[in-house]
C-alpha cells in the first residue's frame, strides 16, 4: 500500500509523528540508550498528543484511531528510538487493547481515561518458567468471597517499573491448562505487590523490563477481565493484534538503518570513490530497501484486515515474523556498510542492531510465529 493510498487523516498522523520524532525523540535516542533512562519527558508529550490512547474511544478521552494509523505512527516513533516505540506499543497494544476489547463499561470508565491521561499500563503474562508456553503459568488467583487472592511472579514485564495499571493472568483452576486461566485488571499500587528483578538488556535499554511479584494481593471480583477461565482467550487475542505493532516497530528500526547506511555510503570514500559507487554496496542497499518495503506492506495488510473486521491472526504473525527477521538482517548489513565505524557507538547502527533483536523474541518468537502460520495454512487446506 503506497503512501498515496492513505487517507488524509492517516497522512496527517504520519507527518505529525514524523516531525515530532525527528525533533523531539531522535536527538536524545542515543542518550536514552547509553543511560538506560526511561524517557519520561517524551512519554508525557506523547500522552498530550493523544498517542498513548490511540485506540481508546473519544468518550473516554482517547483518540479513537484505527490500526493502520497506529502502525504508521509506531514506525515513525521506532525509527527515531526503538525504546520509545516499545513503551508506546506495550501500553497501547497490550494494556489498553484488552480492556477495550473485553472490559465492562464500569472497567472502561475507571481505567481508560487514566490510561489516556497519564497512567502507563503493562501486560503481565510471562513468568520465570513460562514464556512461549503461556498456558503453563503458575501464578494463582483463589476466590474468597468477593475477592481473589493473587500470588505469583511475573517476568519480563515491559513498563513494569513505571506502570500504574496491569493486565495480569493467573490460574483460577490449577487442574486445567489454558481453560484455567483468568485475566484481571490490577492497580499496581495495591498492597501485596512489589517489583522484583529489573533486567539489564542488550537493547531497548530505555524501557524497564522487570519482575512483578504478587503476595496475598487482593483483587476485587469486579476486576476480572472477560469471564473467569477465559484469560487465555484474552491473552491470545491481545497478542494477535499486538504482533502488528511489533512488525511496525521492526520496520521503523530497519528503515532507520537504511537511512543511516544510505547517508554514510554517500559520504564515505574508499579508493578515491564514494562507497555508494561500488556495486557491492549498491546491492546491499537494494536488498535492504526491498525487504523493508515488503515488511511494510505485510504490516499494512494485517492492520487493514484488523480494521475491516477480517480474520488477521495469520497475517499478523506473517508480518511480525518477516519484519522482525528483516530488521535483524538489515541491521547486520547496515553495520557491514559502515565497516569498522558501524561497530562503534559513534554511529547509530550498532544501537539499531541491538534493538532489532528483541523483535524476533517478544510477543512470540519467530519459531512460535512459524507454528501459528503453519497451523493456519494447514487448516485452510482441509
Amino acid at each position: 500500500m503506497l503512501a498515496s493510498s492513505l487517507t488524509q487523516e492517516q497522512r496527517l498522523i504520519k507527518n505529525l509523528v514524523s516531525e515530532f520524532a525527528e525533533k523531539e525523540i531522535k536527538p536524545v535516542a542515543s542518550e536514552i540508550d547509553k543511560t538506560s533512562a526511561f524517557p519520561w519527558e517524551i512519554v508525557e508529550k506523547l500522552f498530550d498528543l493523544g498517542f498513548m490512547g490511540h485506540f481508546i474511544e473519544e468518550r473516554y478521552g482517547g483518540s479513537g484511531l484505527d490500526c493502520l494509523s497506529y502502525v504508521i505512527a509506531l514506525e515513525e516513533i521506532s525509527r527515531a528510538c526503538a525504546s520509545t516505540g516499545t513503551i508506546v506499543m506495550a501500553h497501547n497494544s497490550l494494556a489498553c487493547a484488552p480492556i477495550i476489547d473485553f472490559g465492562t463499561e464500569e472497567q472502561k470508565e475507571k481505567y481508560l481515561p487514566r490510561m489516556c491521561r497519564d497512567a502507563i499500563g503493562c501486560f503481565a503474562l510471562s513468568e520465570p518458567e513460562s514464556g512461549s508456553d503461556a498456558a503453563g503459568i503458575k501464578a494463582s488467583a483463589v476466590k474468597k468471597g468477593g475477592v481473589y487472592i493473587l500470588d505469583g511472579t511475573k517476568s519480563w514485564i515491559t513498563n513494569g517499573c513505571e506502570a500504574k495499571v496491569a493486565v495480569v493472568f493467573a490460574k483460577t483452576d490449577k487442574t486445567k491448562r489454558s481453560s484455567g486461566i483468568t485475566a484481571f485488571i490490577v492497580d499496581l499500587d495495591a498492597p501485596g505487590i512489589s517489583l522484583g528483578k529489573s533486567e539489564s538488556k542488550l537493547g531497548i535499554k530505555g524501557t524497564s523490563t522487570s519482575q512483578i511479584v504478587f503476595e496475598d494481593c487482593e483483587v476485587s471480583a469486579s476486576r476480572v477481565l472477560g469471564e473467569e477461565g477465559e484469560g487465555f482467550k484474552v491473552a491470545m487475542k491481545t497478542l494477535d493484534a499486538g504482533r502488528i505493532g511489533v512488525a511496525a516497530q521492526a520496520v521503523g528500526i530497519a528503515q532507520a538503518v537504511l537511512d543511516s547506511s544510505t547517508r554514510y555510503s554517500q559520504e564515505r570514500k574508499a579508493f578515491g570513490k564514494k562507497i555508494s559507487d561500488f556495486q557491492g554496496i549498491q546491492f546491499m542497499l537494494a536488498d535492504m530497501a526491498t525487504r523493508i518495503e515488503a515488511s511494510r506492506l505485510l504490516t499494512y495488510k494485517a492492520a487493514l484486515m484488523k480494521d475491516r473486521g477480517e480474520k488477521y491472526a495469520k497475517h499478523s504473525s506473517m508480518a511480525k515474523l518477516y519484519a522482525s527477521e528483516t530488521a535483524m538482517w538489515v541491521a547486520t548489513k547496515g553495520i557491514q556498510v559502515h565497516g569498522g565505524n558501524g561497530y562503534t557507538t559513534d554511529y547509530p547502527v550498532e544501537r539499531h542492531f541491538r534493538d532489532a533483536k528483541i523483535t524476533e523474541i517478544y510477543e512470540g518468537t519467530s519459531e512460535i510465529q512459524r507454528i501459528i502460520i503453519a497451523r493456519q495454512v494447514l487448516s485452510e487446506s482441509l
